[in-house]
């Protein structure tokens, strides 16, 4: 009863810590997305934005693994079997490793051809195939600080995860200024803050070695069936954040055929704020994993259960409120990034954020249950609520609405989308629950 106690009581804190730590992650992007507003103008806003998708695809990949694998050991340790555990984390970091080389000689390679495929015109595309070349360069400490993140907060210490997520943000955004305005180096200086901050992150994360007893690499862990584990379980956060960078580019190209790349610079005001919105979810989710995975380890899926009614609860109340201060102050959120004062650009922003928003309930929703499901083991439910909010639906739903609605519908995309898949999540729950009590 003691052990029920106590977790009950760490959601909270637990909680509030990735929250925290998760604005602050989430504001590498916002940031660049400010300081390249006021000092590149419209024309960076819009190549930052075609570029910001191939990012996506790099968090996710350390998502991917970071979530997964930490979920893996959690278990466990849970069931008290730490040589596992160290190899689960030996076999994430190989991977991680490996598809970072991937992404790296992509860069070296391909960043033109890239470029090209994401929509960037000759009046962006130089900018575009920088940030590009550079995000991917340097994706090696973006995957391993997911990774290490993820492994960190699970081994019992959030609050660590919590500063490096915060630290590294701070210095991107400090770099942003010095190397955007005295060093005036433009895009370039905006993705260079952006990927030096994973590097400061790790190395506030190196503190959690000093521990005695801590996830370490060990001599012959590599092994594939864990890798296959940690991918398998952490699928669903790959898929999302893929997904979000996929209707990204779906995004970017209707709203050009339709309102040029000043369109593309106000969906990326949109887009951007949007991440940090989804990046609180996220913490949300996060903060209830490690939890609920700790309770599955110890053989007490009844309170994995009611973790995760809190954590529900929890976002909902988040997103209404995040919504509600969308919905009053748009028109001045509009205006911070729109430093050149460019009324087109601030009347596409303020109409559609009011519309966009109205996806946050069920996204926060649906984010809950996928990471309640990879934390329980279930990765086929979490995966299957990734695939249908990041592809299955949303692709089609953005070329259907717009045909019906033209910008209009664009906005309402994601709010009919996640709506219909946050009624088949609870489908997936009511059959979750049937076979537990049937178990």
């Amino acid at each position: 009863m003691e052990k029920e106690k106590n977790l009950n009581a760490l959601l909270p804190g637990y909680v509030m810590l990735n929250v925290a730590g998760m604005i602050g992650l989430s504001c590498y992007i916002l940031a660049d997305t400010f300081f390249v507003s006021a000092g590149v103008g419209t024309s960076g806003l819009a190549a930052l934005n075609l570029a910001i998708p191939v990012y996506s695809f790099v968090y996710g990949t350390g998502l991917m693994l970071g979530v997964g694998g930490a979920a893996g050991y959690s278990v466990m340790l849970g069931r008290g079997d730490r040589s596992k555990a160290d190899m689960m984390f030996t076999s994430t970091a190989f991977a991680g490793i490996l598809m970072a080389v991937i992404y790296m000689a992509a860069g070296l390679a391909f960043s033109e051809e890239i470029a090209l495929i994401l929509g960037a015109d000759e009046q962006v595309f130089n900018m575009t195939e920088t940030y590009l070349k550079v995000v991917l360069l340097f994706s090696p400490a973006f995957i391993l600080n997911n990774i290490i993140i993820c492994f960190v907060r699970n081994d019992g210490n959030p609050g660590l995860s919590m500063k490096a997520m915060i630290l590294g943000s701070l210095s991107n955004i400090i770099l942003d200024y010095i190397l955007i305005f005295p060093f005036k180096m433009g895009i370039l200086g905006a993705v260079l803050a952006t990927g030096i901050a994973p590097v400061i992150s790790l190395m506030v994360l190196s503190r959690h070695f000093r521990r005695r007893e801590t996830f370490r690499p060990v001599k012959h862990g590599i092994k594939m069936h864990m890798t296959a584990k940690a991918a398998a379980l952490g699928l669903p956060s790959f898929i999302a954040e893929v997904a979000s960078g996929v209707v990204m580019i779906v995004f970017n190209l209707l709203i050009l055929s339709l309102k040029g790349n000043v369109g593309v610079a106000a969906y990326g005001i949109i887009a951007n704020i949007s991440l940090v919105a989804i990046a609180i979810c996220n913490g949300v989710a996060q903060g209830m994993q490690p939890l609920t995975s700790r309770a599955l380890g110890e053989g007490r899926l009844d309170e994995a259960e009611k973790l995760f009614g809190s954590a529900l609860k929890i976002c909902l109340v988040i997103t209404i409120l995040i919504y509600a201060c969308i919905f009053v102050f748009n028109d001045q959120i509009t205006s911070v990034f729109n430093t050149q004062g460019n009324a087109q650009l601030a009347q596409i922003a303020g109409s559609g954020m009011r519309i966009y928003f109205t996806m946050l309930p069920f996204a926060g929703i649906n984010i809950i249950t996928a990471m309640f499901f990879s934390s329980v083991e279930k990765p086929i439910f979490a995966q299957l609520i990734s695939m249908t909010r990041g592809f299955i639906i949303v692709i089609p739903a953005a070329y259907i609405m717009t045909g019906l609605l033209k910008l209009v519908g664009i906005w309402m995309t994601l709010t009919v989308t996640e709506a219909a898949v946050c009624l088949m999540g609870l489908f997936f729950y009511r059959r979750f629950l049937h076979k537990s009590e049937a178990g």
